[in-house]
Protein backbone atom coordinates (compact mmCIF):
# COMPACT_ATOMS: atom_id res chain seq x y z
CA UNK A 1 0.00 0.00 0.00
CA UNK A 2 1.15 3.40 -0.69
CA UNK A 3 -0.06 6.43 1.20
CA UNK A 4 -0.30 9.87 -1.00
CA UNK A 5 -1.13 13.23 0.59
CA UNK A 6 -2.00 16.01 -1.74
CA UNK A 7 -2.07 19.60 -0.74
CA UNK A 8 -4.96 21.96 -1.30
CA UNK A 9 -4.94 25.24 -2.03
CA UNK A 10 -4.63 27.06 1.29
CA UNK A 11 -7.03 30.14 2.45
CA UNK A 12 -4.80 32.24 3.90
CA UNK A 13 -1.50 32.14 4.64
CA UNK A 14 -0.64 29.66 7.88
CA UNK A 15 -3.33 27.03 6.94
CA UNK A 16 -3.02 24.16 5.21
CA UNK A 17 -5.37 21.19 4.09
CA UNK A 18 -4.91 17.85 2.80
CA UNK A 19 -6.28 14.97 1.11
CA UNK A 20 -5.15 11.08 1.77
CA UNK A 21 -5.14 8.74 -0.38
CA UNK A 22 -3.90 5.01 -0.07
CA UNK A 23 -3.17 2.84 -3.30
CA UNK A 24 -3.28 -1.18 -3.00
CA UNK A 25 -2.52 -3.30 -5.91
CA UNK A 26 0.16 -5.06 -8.28
CA UNK A 27 2.21 -2.62 -10.63
CA UNK A 28 1.25 -4.11 -13.41
CA UNK A 29 -2.47 -3.67 -12.81
CA UNK A 30 -5.12 -4.56 -15.07
CA UNK A 31 -7.63 -2.07 -14.14
CA UNK A 32 -8.36 0.93 -11.66
CA UNK A 33 -10.74 1.06 -8.95
CA UNK A 34 -11.34 4.38 -6.98
CA UNK A 35 -13.44 5.14 -4.14
CA UNK A 36 -14.22 7.79 -2.29
CA UNK A 37 -16.13 8.69 0.89
CA UNK A 38 -17.65 11.89 2.25
CA UNK A 39 -17.68 14.12 -0.88
CA UNK A 40 -21.13 15.74 1.93
CA UNK A 41 -18.70 15.99 4.87
CA UNK A 42 -21.14 15.18 7.22
CA UNK A 43 -21.83 12.10 5.36
CA UNK A 44 -20.12 9.87 7.62
CA UNK A 45 -21.48 6.40 7.51
CA UNK A 46 -19.51 5.76 4.21
CA UNK A 47 -15.79 6.83 5.50
CA UNK A 48 -16.33 4.24 8.45
CA UNK A 49 -16.93 1.89 5.43
CA UNK A 50 -13.50 2.83 3.85
CA UNK A 51 -11.83 2.62 7.20
CA UNK A 52 -12.76 -1.13 7.12
CA UNK A 53 -11.98 -1.59 3.54
CA UNK A 54 -9.12 -0.28 3.98
CA UNK A 55 -7.92 -3.07 5.94
CA UNK A 56 -9.39 -5.57 3.83
CA UNK A 57 -7.42 -4.42 1.01
CA UNK A 58 -4.49 -4.80 3.29
CA UNK A 59 -4.78 -8.51 3.54
CA UNK A 60 -5.40 -8.87 0.21
CA UNK A 61 -2.67 -6.67 -1.19
CA UNK A 62 -0.47 -8.84 1.45
CA UNK A 63 -1.67 -12.67 0.14
CA UNK A 64 -1.60 -11.45 -3.81
CA UNK A 65 -5.33 -11.36 -4.24
CA UNK A 66 -5.17 -7.71 -6.39
CA UNK A 67 -5.19 -7.64 -10.02
CA UNK A 68 -6.19 -4.58 -10.34
CA UNK A 69 -4.90 -1.45 -8.35
CA UNK A 70 -7.70 -0.03 -5.96
CA UNK A 71 -7.68 3.85 -5.28
CA UNK A 72 -9.10 4.64 -1.52
CA UNK A 73 -9.87 8.36 -0.59
CA UNK A 74 -12.12 7.71 3.00
CA UNK A 75 -12.13 11.82 3.71
CA UNK A 76 -12.91 13.37 0.53
CA UNK A 77 -13.89 16.68 1.47
CA UNK A 78 -11.45 18.36 4.47
CA UNK A 79 -13.04 21.40 4.10
CA UNK A 80 -16.70 20.66 4.44
CA UNK A 81 -15.63 18.54 7.31
CA UNK A 82 -14.04 21.22 9.40
CA UNK A 83 -17.64 23.13 9.24
CA UNK A 84 -19.45 22.91 12.29
CA UNK A 85 -21.76 25.97 12.98
CA UNK A 86 -23.09 26.09 16.83
CA UNK A 87 -21.99 22.34 17.25
CA UNK A 88 -24.21 21.54 13.67
CA UNK A 89 -22.08 19.91 11.32
CA UNK A 90 -22.27 22.19 7.52
CA UNK A 91 -20.50 19.98 5.53
CA UNK A 92 -23.28 19.59 2.12
CA UNK A 93 -22.33 23.22 1.07
CA UNK A 94 -19.47 25.15 0.86
CA UNK A 95 -19.70 28.68 3.72
CA UNK A 96 -17.98 30.89 1.06
CA UNK A 97 -19.32 30.07 -1.99
CA UNK A 98 -22.80 28.28 -1.44
CA UNK A 99 -22.31 25.46 -3.70
CA UNK A 100 -23.37 22.39 -3.07
CA UNK A 101 -19.62 20.12 -2.75
CA UNK A 102 -20.60 17.78 -5.28
CA UNK A 103 -21.74 20.32 -7.60
CA UNK A 104 -19.64 22.40 -10.46
CA UNK A 105 -17.19 19.40 -10.99
CA UNK A 106 -14.98 20.39 -14.80
CA UNK A 107 -15.81 19.33 -18.14
CA UNK A 108 -13.07 19.35 -20.29
CA UNK A 109 -14.80 16.95 -22.98
CA UNK A 110 -13.94 20.09 -25.43
CA UNK A 111 -10.33 20.38 -25.35
CA UNK A 112 -9.73 16.77 -24.72
CA UNK A 113 -11.19 15.98 -27.73
CA UNK A 114 -9.55 18.58 -29.64
CA UNK A 115 -6.62 17.17 -28.58
CA UNK A 116 -6.61 13.66 -29.71
CA UNK A 117 -8.77 14.48 -32.70
CA UNK A 118 -5.74 13.84 -35.05
CA UNK A 119 -3.89 11.24 -33.34
CA UNK A 120 -6.70 8.63 -32.87
CA UNK A 121 -5.86 5.03 -34.81
CA UNK A 122 -7.66 2.09 -35.32
CA UNK A 123 -6.83 0.37 -32.61
CA UNK A 124 -9.25 0.85 -29.69
CA UNK A 125 -7.16 -0.07 -26.51
CA UNK A 126 -4.65 2.35 -27.55
CA UNK A 127 -7.05 5.27 -28.01
CA UNK A 128 -8.64 4.92 -24.81
CA UNK A 129 -5.03 4.77 -23.29
CA UNK A 130 -4.83 8.33 -25.36
CA UNK A 131 -7.78 9.71 -24.13
CA UNK A 132 -7.20 8.64 -20.75
CA UNK A 133 -3.78 10.37 -20.59
CA UNK A 134 -4.83 13.67 -22.38
CA UNK A 135 -7.54 13.73 -19.83
CA UNK A 136 -4.88 13.81 -16.88
CA UNK A 137 -2.57 16.08 -18.52
CA UNK A 138 -5.95 18.75 -19.39
CA UNK A 139 -6.79 18.23 -15.95
CA UNK A 140 -3.03 18.56 -15.16
CA UNK A 141 -2.53 22.30 -16.55
CA UNK A 142 -6.05 23.42 -14.71
CA UNK A 143 -4.90 26.27 -12.09
CA UNK A 144 -7.49 26.34 -9.09
CA UNK A 145 -8.76 29.74 -7.88
CA UNK A 146 -10.46 28.56 -4.93
CA UNK A 147 -9.75 25.88 -1.68
CA UNK A 148 -13.05 24.61 -3.30
CA UNK A 149 -11.82 24.14 -6.79
CA UNK A 150 -8.48 22.65 -5.60
CA UNK A 151 -10.04 19.66 -4.19
CA UNK A 152 -13.23 19.34 -6.76
CA UNK A 153 -10.06 19.14 -9.06
CA UNK A 154 -7.84 16.77 -6.94
CA UNK A 155 -10.71 14.54 -6.60
CA UNK A 156 -11.67 14.26 -10.09
CA UNK A 157 -7.98 14.06 -11.21
CA UNK A 158 -7.36 10.96 -8.67
CA UNK A 159 -10.78 9.37 -10.36
CA UNK A 160 -10.24 10.27 -13.79
CA UNK A 161 -8.82 6.90 -15.57
CA UNK A 162 -10.43 4.45 -13.30
CA UNK A 163 -12.71 1.41 -14.84
CA UNK A 164 -14.96 1.41 -12.02
CA UNK A 165 -15.87 5.10 -9.67
CA UNK A 166 -17.89 4.63 -6.49
CA UNK A 167 -18.52 7.85 -4.90
CA UNK A 168 -20.32 6.57 -2.21
CA UNK A 169 -22.71 9.07 0.00
CA UNK A 170 -25.35 8.78 2.73
CA UNK A 171 -29.06 10.01 2.70
CA UNK A 172 -31.05 11.70 5.97
CA UNK A 173 -32.98 8.73 6.96
CA UNK A 174 -32.54 6.59 4.09
CA UNK A 175 -32.79 2.88 2.74
CA UNK A 176 -29.70 2.04 0.19
CA UNK A 177 -29.71 3.24 -3.15
CA UNK A 178 -27.68 4.07 -6.05
CA UNK A 179 -27.56 6.50 -8.87
CA UNK A 180 -26.47 5.97 -12.12
CA UNK A 181 -26.99 6.02 -16.18
CA UNK A 182 -28.65 3.28 -17.33
CA UNK A 183 -25.78 2.55 -20.11
CA UNK A 184 -24.33 0.60 -17.11
CA UNK A 185 -27.14 -0.47 -15.44
CA UNK A 186 -25.78 -4.25 -16.53
CA UNK A 187 -22.63 -3.82 -15.44
CA UNK A 188 -23.52 -2.40 -11.97
CA UNK A 189 -26.92 -4.60 -10.99
CA UNK A 190 -24.35 -7.08 -8.77
CA UNK A 191 -23.36 -4.29 -7.08
CA UNK A 192 -27.05 -3.06 -6.29
CA UNK A 193 -27.38 -7.15 -5.49
CA UNK A 194 -24.34 -7.69 -3.01
CA UNK A 195 -24.67 -4.35 -1.18
CA UNK A 196 -28.84 -4.66 -1.25
CA UNK A 197 -30.11 -1.96 -2.48
CA UNK A 198 -33.67 -1.18 -2.29
CA UNK A 199 -33.69 1.25 -5.04
CA UNK A 200 -31.45 2.16 -8.29
CA UNK A 201 -31.86 5.44 -10.27
CA UNK A 202 -31.08 6.18 -13.69
CA UNK A 203 -30.30 9.19 -15.38
CA UNK A 204 -28.14 10.09 -18.00
CA UNK A 205 -27.48 13.56 -17.09
CA UNK A 206 -29.51 14.78 -13.70
CA UNK A 207 -28.03 18.06 -13.53
CA UNK A 208 -25.21 19.97 -11.56
CA UNK A 209 -22.42 17.98 -13.11
CA UNK A 210 -22.10 16.09 -10.17
CA UNK A 211 -18.64 14.33 -9.52
CA UNK A 212 -19.87 10.77 -10.64
CA UNK A 213 -21.37 12.59 -14.29
CA UNK A 214 -18.25 14.87 -14.67
CA UNK A 215 -16.94 11.08 -15.26
CA UNK A 216 -20.22 9.64 -17.04
CA UNK A 217 -20.60 12.61 -19.31
CA UNK A 218 -17.40 13.03 -19.88
CA UNK A 219 -17.33 9.24 -21.69
CA UNK A 220 -20.81 10.13 -23.81
CA UNK A 221 -19.30 13.21 -25.23
CA UNK A 222 -16.38 11.45 -26.23
CA UNK A 223 -18.51 8.65 -27.47
CA UNK A 224 -20.34 11.14 -29.46
CA UNK A 225 -17.84 12.41 -31.02
CA UNK A 226 -15.30 9.23 -31.81
CA UNK A 227 -18.06 6.39 -31.99
CA UNK A 228 -16.45 2.97 -31.32
CA UNK A 229 -13.12 4.14 -31.66
CA UNK A 230 -12.11 3.72 -27.92
CA UNK A 231 -12.25 1.06 -25.94
CA UNK A 232 -14.95 0.56 -23.50
CA UNK A 233 -13.70 3.47 -20.77
CA UNK A 234 -16.00 2.41 -17.25
CA UNK A 235 -18.27 3.93 -15.38
CA UNK A 236 -19.15 5.84 -12.63
CA UNK A 237 -21.89 5.05 -9.61
CA UNK A 238 -23.42 7.34 -6.72
CA UNK A 239 -23.52 5.20 -3.90
CA UNK A 240 -25.96 6.00 -1.28
CA UNK A 241 -25.28 3.64 2.36
CA UNK A 242 -28.76 4.09 4.30
CA UNK A 243 -28.50 7.20 6.95
CA UNK A 244 -26.33 10.18 8.69
CA UNK A 245 -27.31 7.78 12.05
CA UNK A 246 -26.15 4.67 10.58
CA UNK A 247 -22.54 4.65 11.97
CA UNK A 248 -22.34 1.29 12.93
CA UNK A 249 -19.64 -1.34 12.41
CA UNK A 250 -21.94 -4.41 11.72
CA UNK A 251 -23.52 -2.25 8.90
CA UNK A 252 -20.13 -0.96 7.79
CA UNK A 253 -19.04 -4.32 7.57
CA UNK A 254 -21.72 -5.87 5.81
CA UNK A 255 -21.37 -2.77 3.13
CA UNK A 256 -17.17 -3.75 3.21
CA UNK A 257 -18.03 -6.78 2.47
CA UNK A 258 -20.55 -6.06 -0.90
CA UNK A 259 -17.72 -3.76 -2.14
CA UNK A 260 -15.31 -6.71 -1.93
CA UNK A 261 -17.76 -9.27 -3.27
CA UNK A 262 -18.26 -7.18 -6.26
CA UNK A 263 -14.52 -6.52 -7.07
CA UNK A 264 -14.30 -10.11 -7.10
CA UNK A 265 -16.85 -10.18 -9.18
CA UNK A 266 -15.58 -7.97 -11.36
CA UNK A 267 -12.11 -9.41 -11.48
CA UNK A 268 -10.35 -6.70 -9.73
CA UNK A 269 -9.82 -9.24 -6.57
CA UNK A 270 -8.92 -13.13 -7.46
CA UNK A 271 -11.21 -15.33 -6.02
CA UNK A 272 -14.83 -16.84 -6.21
CA UNK A 273 -17.41 -14.23 -5.56
CA UNK A 274 -20.73 -15.72 -3.67
CA UNK A 275 -23.36 -16.45 -5.93
CA UNK A 276 -25.61 -13.06 -6.67
CA UNK A 277 -28.18 -12.79 -3.85
CA UNK A 278 -31.56 -11.41 -5.44
CA UNK A 279 -32.16 -7.94 -7.02
CA UNK A 280 -34.73 -6.33 -4.33
CA UNK A 281 -36.34 -3.67 -6.93
CA UNK A 282 -36.17 -3.18 -10.51
CA UNK A 283 -34.32 -0.07 -11.47
CA UNK A 284 -36.12 3.14 -12.02
CA UNK A 285 -36.23 6.71 -13.96
CA UNK A 286 -34.33 9.24 -11.74
CA UNK A 287 -37.03 11.48 -13.15
CA UNK A 288 -39.92 9.19 -11.53
CA UNK A 289 -38.46 10.21 -8.17
CA UNK A 290 -41.80 12.46 -6.59
CA UNK A 291 -40.19 15.14 -3.84
CA UNK A 292 -42.91 15.13 -0.97
CA UNK A 293 -43.42 18.73 0.21
CA UNK A 294 -44.65 20.43 3.23
CA UNK A 295 -47.07 22.61 1.96
CA UNK A 296 -47.23 24.38 5.64
CA UNK A 297 -44.67 24.63 8.75
CA UNK A 298 -45.00 22.89 12.01
CA UNK A 299 -44.37 19.82 13.73
CA UNK A 300 -43.33 16.56 11.33
CA UNK A 301 -44.91 13.36 12.77
CA UNK A 302 -44.40 11.10 9.99
CA UNK A 303 -47.02 8.07 9.15
CA UNK A 304 -44.76 6.26 6.76
CA UNK A 305 -40.92 4.59 7.49
CA UNK A 306 -38.31 4.81 4.93
CA UNK A 307 -38.90 1.26 2.97
CA UNK A 308 -42.39 1.48 3.18
CA UNK A 309 -44.27 1.01 0.06
CA UNK A 310 -46.65 3.81 -0.26
CA UNK A 311 -50.08 4.08 -2.64
CA UNK A 312 -50.93 7.65 -4.82
CA UNK A 313 -52.59 9.71 -1.91
CA UNK A 314 -51.52 7.84 0.89
CA UNK A 315 -50.63 10.28 4.13
CA UNK A 316 -47.03 9.82 5.00
CA UNK A 317 -46.86 12.50 7.53
CA UNK A 318 -49.13 14.98 9.26
CA UNK A 319 -47.98 19.05 10.05
CA UNK A 320 -48.78 19.86 13.32
CA UNK A 321 -49.06 23.75 14.18
CA UNK A 322 -48.93 23.89 18.31
CA UNK A 323 -50.32 27.13 18.40
CA UNK A 324 -53.23 26.91 16.50
CA UNK A 325 -53.75 23.13 16.25
CA UNK A 326 -54.04 23.23 12.82
CA UNK A 327 -53.39 19.29 11.58
CA UNK A 328 -51.79 19.37 7.99
CA UNK A 329 -51.95 15.78 6.42
CA UNK A 330 -49.45 15.72 3.49
CA UNK A 331 -49.66 12.64 0.82
CA UNK A 332 -47.70 11.36 -1.90
CA UNK A 333 -49.09 12.28 -5.08
CA UNK A 334 -47.68 8.70 -7.18
CA UNK A 335 -47.10 5.00 -5.42
CA UNK A 336 -43.79 3.94 -4.95
CA UNK A 337 -40.95 3.51 -2.08
CA UNK A 338 -40.46 5.71 0.89
CA UNK A 339 -36.47 5.70 0.61
CA UNK A 340 -35.56 9.13 2.27
CA UNK A 341 -37.42 11.06 4.62
CA UNK A 342 -36.14 14.26 6.95
CA UNK A 343 -34.40 13.59 9.79
CA UNK A 344 -35.75 17.26 10.93
CA UNK A 345 -39.04 16.96 12.76
CA UNK A 346 -40.08 20.83 12.27
CA UNK A 347 -40.97 21.74 8.74
CA UNK A 348 -40.60 25.19 6.83
CA UNK A 349 -43.09 26.39 4.32
CA UNK A 350 -42.14 24.80 0.91
CA UNK A 351 -39.67 21.96 2.75
CA UNK A 352 -39.14 18.89 1.34
CA UNK A 353 -40.12 15.99 4.10
CA UNK A 354 -39.37 12.91 2.06
CA UNK A 355 -38.75 11.28 -1.24
CA UNK A 356 -40.91 8.59 -2.80
CA UNK A 357 -39.64 6.45 -5.47
CA UNK A 358 -42.02 5.65 -8.16
CA UNK A 359 -41.43 3.72 -11.42
CA UNK A 360 -43.13 6.01 -14.15
CA UNK A 361 -41.07 9.14 -15.41
CA UNK A 362 -43.04 12.55 -15.09
CA UNK A 363 -39.86 14.78 -14.10
CA UNK A 364 -37.78 16.52 -16.46
CA UNK A 365 -35.03 19.32 -16.38
CA UNK A 366 -32.33 19.10 -13.00
CA UNK A 367 -33.32 16.24 -11.22
CA UNK A 368 -30.62 16.24 -8.03
CA UNK A 369 -32.12 18.10 -4.48
CA UNK A 370 -30.29 20.91 -3.88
Amino acid sequence: MQACVHQLLAAVPGTSRQIHSFHYGPANATGKVYLQASLHADELPVMLVLWHLKQQLARLEAAGLLRWSVVLVPVANPQGLEQVLMDVPQGRFDNDSRENFNRCFLDVSQPVGDRVQGLLTDDPANNLQLIRSTLRQTLASQVPATPLQSMRLLLQTLACDADIVLDLHCDFEAVQHLYLSPDFWSDVEPLARYLGARACFLAREAGGQSFDESFTLFWAQMQARFAGRFAAPGFAVTVELRGVADVDHELARQDCEGVINYLMQRGAIEGHAPPLPPLLNPPTPLAAVEPVISPVGGLIVFCAQVGDYVEAGQKLAEIIDPITDRVTPVACVHQGLVYVRSVRRMATAGMTIAHVAGAKAYREGSLLSP
